[in-house]
């Protein structure tokens, strides 16, 4: 490893442990050297605050480096444009980008997209979401997930929630786009939870990561199941949607929610009780590491089958005592 590449992944993560919560402009004031490699960012909705922390944290990290590498963010119009965001990969690879760092819309839709980057020579990691494994050995590719085991985060907010229900009490999951890796694991993860605890899970329901989808399908699980204790969601979009439902009902207090991503929005409500908990996944440091992991491997002229295959961030439960 070079000086400068040794002191960048040291710098990288200091900057990441330190949240990089500062909004970043996209332009820098220094000048790329010619030759520089170019490093696409491509994420799902630019509105969704998840989103928005780890563009904030790419531009911030950029800043410090801009004259090492050339840095491109784009994004979706909706968290489920797998179309558009397909057409985005698409135009990177026809921009002979080095690197794409990549949030998957669809953890399987993308696989095909991301196999013709690879064979034209471009290094692609995941951050957020997984590609789908089976589909990725189909397509004789491998490419790193950076970030959190979704399954371990899941159960961290539901063993949470589990202290305090008792067995035989009823919780629903309310889940994020059905065939998405992540939102998989973490309904595996709610579930086990709630197996452990004997606390039955009568109704299941994917809601999009959306707030308005979210508030929907927790509607109607109220109306479907009233003795319902608490309600399992996959985001925190969905969370805070699911508790304008159950205040709709006049059941706030007696219905715990619990959320994922501990985006800004959540924190209020945690802290007047609305929403129990939520589960920090850090999208600042994902974004981070994702683009240094892809970075590094341009710069020691990697191939993309030498990569690791899954490199885990951290988790932190939130609630309000911490």
């Amino acid at each position: 490893m070079t000086q400068n590449l040794r002191r960048r992944v040291l710098i990288a993560g200091a900057l990441a442990a330190a949240g990089l919560t500062r909004e970043a402009s996209a332009a820098s004031t220094a000048i790329v050297q010619p030759g520089a490699p170019k490093i696409a960012l491509v994420l799902k909705s630019l509105s969704d605050p998840f989103t928005i922390a780890m563009a904030n944290a790419a531009k911030n990290y950029q800043q410090h480096y801009a004259s090492q590498f050339a840095l491109t963010i784009r994004g979706t119009t909706t968290e489920t444009d797998t179309a558009g965001q397909i057409r985005i990969v698409e135009e990177m690879i026809k921009a002979k980008m080095n690197a794409i760092v990549l949030a998957p819309s669809g953890s399987k839709a993308l696989t095909s997209v991301v196999a013709r980057a690879i064979r034209a020579g471009i290094i692609v990691v995941t951050i957020d979401n997984p590609l789908d494994d089976a589909l990725q050995d189909a397509a004789n590719i491998s490419v790193p997930f950076v970030g959190p085991d979704n399954r371990k985060g899941a159960m961290l907010v539901a063993n949470y929630l589990a202290q305090r229900l008792k067995a035989g009490d009823q919780v629903g999951i309310i889940g994020g786009v059905a065939a998405d890796r992540n939102a998989q694991q973490r309904t595996a993860g709610y579930l086990e939870s709630m197996k452990a605890a004997g606390v039955d899970v009568v109704a299941t329901e994917a809601a999009d990561w959306e707030y308005g989808k979210g508030r929907d399908a927790a509607s109607r699980i109220l109306g479907q199941h009233p003795q319902i204790r608490g309600l399992l969601c996959a985001n925190d979009n969905m969370a805070m949607g699911a508790a304008d439902a159950v205040r709709d009902t006049g059941r706030t207090g007696g219905v715990y929610i619990t959320g994922y991503n501990a985006i800004e929005a959540i924190k209020p409500l945690i802290a007047d009780g609305h929403v129990l908990a939520t589960v920090n996944q850090f999208a600042d440091r994902q974004a981070v590491f994702g683009m240094d992991v892809a970075l590094k491997a341009v710069t020691e002229q990697r191939k993309q089958s030498e990569l690791s295959r899954t490199i885990e961030t951290p988790l932190q439960l939130v609630t309000a005592a911490k």
